[in-house]
């Protein structure tokens, strides 16, 4: 595929609007922290990749990769050090690769990591390239860049439940003075769930491509990251709404798989989430 080919599709929207707030939020922090964090899990990604493949016999998925690995760059601070950030990526990639249905990742993967490095490397997680230090009027280009990924994926129902619901309980949460609800309403936590919404819940592996089951999808992450937030706290809420979501839209396609097998009056093998196998 050639390079003007590329940008057009839907990876090549996603890496080029990583890359570019990649930038903008270096310049802003005043650092190439970030940017040689990013290079550290690009690189790791890759390795990880490259060894799955061959155990696997599969074959490697270059964009998602790199895009696993911006990702986590730009939501772990930049100040991390380079160690806890290739072990991340690290548990990113191994996600993609263990936790399949159908040869498709069943959560996300950058999702993934980011959770497990909260609970193993105690991570700092400032989404720093969504510009949640920067002056407000750069969430300008979290919504540019933002809407023409959704537009290119089609996930505009997805993007619009999660962001409606999420919000909306949020404010109801601030006005019955529950925790600390109102400030997820305010910056740097607008900017993570813009970034999250956009970049990470759109995922196409591991998010549904029927608009209904998207609406039911963006409001399953919605709420529960909201409860989340609301009982504990802390940094895990986006992800663990994601992985709902995530979890619905694989019952979805074992479901509406084993309808089509009965229809077809064959049997359908029990589902594996974790697959070990060293052959497909």
């Amino acid at each position: 595929m050639s390079g003007k080919k590329w940008v057009k599709t839907p990876k090549g929207y996603v890496t080029t609007a990583m890359v570019f707030y990649l930038i903008i939020a270096s310049i802003g922090s005043k650092s190439m922290q970030g940017i040689e964090n990013s290079i550290v899990a690009i690189g790791a990604s890759f390795i990880v990749e490259y060894i799955l493949c061959r155990v696997l016999e599969r074959r490697s998925s270059k964009d998602s990769t790199v895009i696993t690995a911006l990702i986590i760059s730009l939501i772990l601070s930049f100040t991390t050090t380079w160690m806890v950030v290739a072990g991340t990526a690290v548990l990113a990639i191994l996600s993609k690769h263990l936790l399949v249905y159908k040869k498709k990742p069943v959560v996300n993967p950058a999702a993934f990591g980011l959770l497990l490095s909260i609970f193993i490397f105690q991570t700092g997680q400032s989404w720093w390239g969504a510009f949640g230090d920067l002056p407000v009027w750069t969430i300008a280009f979290l919504l540019i860049g933002g809407y023409l990924v959704t537009e290119r994926v089609n996930k505009f129902p997805q993007v619009f439940s999660f962001l409606g619901t999420f919000f909306l309980l949020l404010l109801f949460l601030g006005l019955m003075n529950t925790g600390d609800a109102a400030d997820a309403l305010r910056p740097p936590f607008i900017n993570a769930a813009l970034f999250f919404a956009f970049f990470m819940l759109t995922d196409p592996p591991t998010s549904p491509a029927k608009y209904k089951q998207q609406v039911i999808f963006g409001v399953l992450a919605a709420v529960a990251g909201v409860i989340v937030y609301g009982l504990f706290g802390g940094l895990t809420y986006l992800f663990i709404g994601l992985f709902a979501g995530n979890l619905y839209n694989y019952w979805n396609k074992r479901f509406s798989s084993k309808g089509t097998s009965m229809n077809q009056g064959t049997k359908t093998k029990p589902a594996r989430i974790f697959d070990s196998r060293l052959k497909y």
